[in-house]
């Protein structure tokens, strides 16, 4: 079981779990929940734990060479953690979606990563729920149902994060702030709405 592999690894490194700990940024609590069973490192961490112990992943979690490819998901039921940029703004283009303000990359535990991009929030249009300088991780896709949280460009402007509603032939761009009020669009504006994505999660401020 990881926890004993992982105890056994430890002490024949000579590491006390203070120092493991340490060596980690975690704190010892959590070092010794990892060794009775009662919690466990997320992916980042396991990684880092793994190349302490000079042992594979696949190793401390005692998957064979067999699995070796969803090592990762199999102890953790899910996605591995993978890279998604970070953008500050969208903007619509010859047709295209333009991502600019590189603010390096952001982890996310998801299917097809390449399909996933993650913006700064600016203003308070949508708070309380969703603050200034939150991130908003964003599936693409150029559709929306209707009451989805999207990411949207309307004509030459920015990006805009709002909900999306659809009454009747118009569209309307709802904030959550009522100070703030709704964006209706309808006949040939339809045309220069464009749908960056779906929001599917939301951090608070990094």
């Amino acid at each position: 079981m990881f926890q004993e592999r992982l105890k056994k690894l430890r002490k024949e490194k000579g590491y006390s779990q203070k120092v493991l700990a340490a060596r980690l940024g975690v704190s010892q609590q959590a070092v010794g929940k990892w060794e009775t069973g009662r919690s466990s490192p997320d992916p980042a961490t396991l990684a880092r734990l793994a190349a302490l112990l000079e042992s594979s992943v696949d190793s401390l979690l005692g998957i064979g060479a067999v699995e070796q490819p969803s090592a990762v998901q199999r102890f953790f039921g899910g996605y591995e953690e993978s890279p998604i940029p970070v953008v500050g703004t969208v903007r619509a283009g010859y047709g295209a979606l333009a991502f600019e303000e590189d603010y390096g990359v952001e982890y996310a535990r998801v299917k097809d990563p390449s399909n996933y991009f993650y913006l700064v929030v600016k203003g308070d249009s949508m708070e309380p729920r969703i603050q200034d300088g939150d991130l908003a991780l964003v599936h693409r896709q150029p559709t929306l149902e209707n009451g989805d949280l999207g990411v949207m460009v309307f004509g030459e402007g920015e990006g805009t994060l709002k909900k999306f509603i659809q009454r009747g032939n118009a569209v309307i761009l709802q904030p959550f702030n009522p100070r703030y009020e709704a964006k209706v669009i309808r006949g040939e504006e339809l045309d220069q709405l464009f749908i960056a994505g779906k929001v599917v999660e939301t951090k608070a401020k990094w």
